[in-house]
């Protein structure tokens, strides 16, 4: 798992194994998921304004898919 925030754009990037090819889907105000496009399995989520958002980053939930925290 790879994790990166960008404080000048103020965006940030959680990414599951390889990079692959992937399409962004929109989960919320500027939260999307990045899903592989030939399996169709979550690759990782993309937030962005993340100081800028009404909600605190401790109240972004997300599911992670099976197998990464085992």
């Amino acid at each position: 798992m790879k994790i990166y925030y960008d404080t000048e754009s103020d965006y940030l990037e959680i990414v599951f194994g390889e990079s692959t090819e992937c399409d962004y889907v929109k989960i919320g105000p500027d939260a999307y998921k990045r899903v592989d496009v030939k399996t169709g399995k979550v690759k990782g989520y993309a937030i962005f304004n993340v100081k800028k958002s009404d909600s605190p980053l401790k109240a972004i939930n997300i599911s992670l898919p099976k197998g990464i925290i085992d």
